[in-house]
């Protein structure tokens, strides 16, 4: 992990892991930078780094609180104050008295399951129950027959992503996401697709009587304490988060410049801020709470049924058993997620461990995607495991 932001072209600008077994958190550490450049340069294919005293490091909440109450101050230079290039009038450099906040880009698909298992449970929707039923709106789900469960299990047929952000105003936007058919038969086929949990955002929104960002606070992060987790982040937050991309064309969809404390996906930023697929912010130490609560069976989420058909292959919203991003720990019913900033998740209920990693590979832009340290991380773990039993 920390050769992960070092080097030429790190991996990473920085990145958090935490790794545990039932209710014990075996590691938490930080390592590289939250934030390291100020843009990048599409001349030389390098980022243009801040000046060497205005790099934010990233923190674990075992080493989060060193250095006391200093929000704004740097410590390394502690009588000065700095502005971030990006964000000119909020303050760069932090200890961080907390740890660090990540963009986690898909790691949101989980958030949006585990809401919708919740009104499963509270018969709001039937898991085997037809979108039309719940979001009528959507005139081609309906048309086609999709149901909540091939949402979850990516068997919609749906394309995996629209240009959304090329449509001016959220209503023309979702007037696209309505009329969007299927490209091959619901049921047929696997491809996995952002589309999937739009529309179960709708679904879920409709059946609760409450948009998801609630959703997610009263079913999830509330119940479980998870104080650093949320859709758009407040301004007092942007100390603690950690940067992603330089987003222009031609590599990115949209020109927004550096992002820091706003959702990096193009659509999600179209629709809001708050979408079914991502834009959700979160801290490896909040994360383990969710990974506990499941690992534990479930409660005061979600029932031990609903947990089973979620991480039971083919699994509801998480993946399962995947090699490439979790290493070792797959083959035995690990399930999990990647996000595209840099993040993933793994609960593997058969060693009764958890793996979190989250970085921002996309600093100071994206690269095509190499999930190889992810799955050296979770074999570490599943040896590291195996040599304890």
């Amino acid at each position: 992990m920390a050769a992960l932001p070092e080097g030429e072209r790190p991996w990473c600008a920085g990145v958090v892991v935490a790794a545990g077994r039932g209710q014990d958190v075996l590691v938490e550490a930080a390592f590289g930078w939250a934030v390291r450049y100020a843009a990048y340069d599409a001349a030389t294919d390098r980022g243009v780094e801040l000046p060497r005293e205005r790099w934010v490091p990233t923190r674990a909440g075992r080493d989060a609180g060193r250095g006391g109450d200093t929000v704004g101050r740097d410590t390394t230079f502690p009588d000065t104050v700095v502005q971030d290039t990006a964000f000119p009038d909020t303050l760069a450099r932090d200890t961080v008295v907390r740890d660090t906040v990540f963009d986690l880009a898909s790691l949101t698909k989980l958030f949006t399951t585990v809401v919708a298992m919740r009104c499963a449970e509270r018969g709001e929707i039937d898991l085997d129950g037809r979108v039309a039923a719940y979001a009528p709106e959507f005139t081609a789900a309906a048309a086609h027959g999709i149901t909540v469960r091939q949402l979850l299990t990516h068997t919609s047929g749906l394309l995996p992503e629209l240009p959304l952000y090329e449509y001016d105003g959220p209503e023309q936007r979702l007037a696209r996401l309505r009329a969007e058919p299927p490209a091959t038969a619901p049921g047929s086929a696997r491809r996995y697709s952002d589309l999937n949990f739009l529309l179960l955002q709708r679904v879920v929104e409709r059946a609760a009587g409450r948009p998801l960002d609630r959703l997610v606070r009263d079913d999830i992060t509330r119940p479980l304490g998870m104080t650093s987790t949320r859709f758009r982040p407040p301004r007092a937050w942007l100390p603690r988060i950690a940067a992603t991309e330089d987003q222009r064309r031609p590599w990115a969809k949209l020109d927004r410049g550096m992002l820091r404390g706003v959702v990096h996906d193009e659509n999600a930023h179209a629709l809001g801020g708050v979408a079914g697929h991502a834009g959700l912010f979160s801290t490896a130490a909040d994360l383990t709470l969710l990974c506990r609560a499941l690992l534990g069976g479930g409660p005061p989420v979600l029932r031990p049924e609903s947990v089973d058909q979620m991480l039971t292959a083919p699994g509801l919203g998480f993946e399962v058993d995947q090699p490439w991003f979790m290493g070792e720990l797959a083959g035995r019913g690990a399930a999990g997620h990647t996000g595209f900033t840099g993040t993933s998740l793994v609960i593997d209920r058969a060693t009764s461990s958890f793996l979190v990693l989250l970085a921002n590979t996309v600093h100071p832009r994206r690269r095509p995607a190499d999930s190889a340290p992810r799955a050296a991380a979770g074999t570490a773990l599943a040896r590291a495991l195996g040599s304890w039993q």
